[in-house]
């Protein structure tokens, strides 16, 4: 199991008073199995199709992600997650790890391609100027 995400005891702690209570119907699958499980599709690029059945029914966890979105559980339960935890006096961003559009190079604008002047010089006239 130790490829499975699970929620700590201490993160645990403080997600579960944010989440709905007193739901009708079928009896629920566990909250913590499928709030991991949401984590988990999330972090695999977000195939509910891939989830393992450890996490519960796939449908239920897009159900549930869906649900909590439109009444905006994930944000009480990102701000409770985030702010628990001391957050440092800087940060760095790794430039390795952040991508950036590939016209976002920072390089000098001008004509394209770059002709260098060796290679102007060198170019035939496009047009031959006229005798008289």
């Amino acid at each position: 199991m130790a490829d499975f995400f699970w929620f700590s005891d201490a993160q645990w702690a403080r997600i579960e008073p944010l989440l709905p209570t007193g739901t009708r119907g079928m009896k629920r699958v566990d909250d913590r199995r499928v709030l991991s499980g949401i984590v988990h599709a999330l972090q695999s690029g977000g195939r509910w199709g891939d989830c393992p059945p450890v996490y519960g029914p796939k449908k239920t966890l897009y159900n549930r992600f869906v649900r909590w979105a439109e009444r905006g559980i994930w944000e009480n339960i990102f701000s409770a997650l985030a702010g628990a935890e001391d957050v440092p006096d800087r940060l760095f961003i790794d430039s390795t790890c952040i991508k950036v559009h590939r016209t976002a190079g920072g390089a000098k604008g001008g004509p394209w391609p770059m002709v260098s002047a060796r290679h102007a010089a060198a170019a035939t006239p496009s047009s031959t100027p006229s005798a008289t």
